[in-house]
């Protein structure tokens, strides 16, 4: 009972837990917020976004017993494969920028001409920005080198002259923090 699929051998002992109902339900509630972000500020499209994270979750499903504890979170292992799936999207969006059905042509040029969003960026980043400023700015910092600039935690540990895990540990606790936060903060 609880089992979404069958566990491959050892998979209860190095197990992301995301092939157990509770598991992923707490994967998702602490974590889709996270990469739908990203997703959305990477792709620039909702669909796309929504896939990609569907797509992070899917190969994180069917991997979850190659997760190692000892290599990071599970967290920091969704975000390593959100990255894969994200680079993958983009260079197949290069690879054929207009691949699309016939009666798809008239929506996509429609797409194609209309420019992002101006309100939608602003609002998100003067509430990513509103939410950041909460944090002291060692977390802030972090977050914004690791989470939002996409950089190795190992990059911004050299820049900023400190241990790789006092990076991960301001981290963890800035997104900690944030999520106990009010969105309309």
């Amino acid at each position: 009972m609880g089992r979404l699929h069958p566990v491959a051998t050892g998979c209860a002992i190095r197990c992301a837990r995301l092939c157990t109902e509770p598991g992923l339900s707490a994967v998702l509630a602490a974590d889709k917020g996270l990469l739908h972000w990203r997703a959305m500020n990477r792709l620039g499209d909702p669909g796309l976004a929504e896939h990609a994270v569907q797509e992070t979750l899917l190969r994180a499903w069917r991997a979850c017993a190659s997760y190692d504890p000892e290599r990071g979170s599970v967290r920091t292992w969704l975000l390593t494969i959100e990255r894969n799936v994200l680079i993958d999207t983009a260079r197949a969006r290069a690879a054929r920028p207009g691949d699309t059905q016939w009666d798809e042509i008239g929506e996509h040029a429609e797409n194609r001409c209309a420019g992002p969003d101006f309100t939608d960026n602003l609002t998100d980043g003067m509430l990513v920005a509103g939410l950041l400023a909460q944090l002291p700015a060692p977390q802030r910092d972090a977050v914004e080198q690791v989470i939002l600039r996409d950089r190795a935690y190992r990059d911004v540990a050299a820049e900023m002259g400190i241990p790789v895990g006092t990076v991960k540990t301001r981290v963890h606790y800035a997104l900690r923090s944030l999520r106990r936060l009010p969105v309309s903060a």
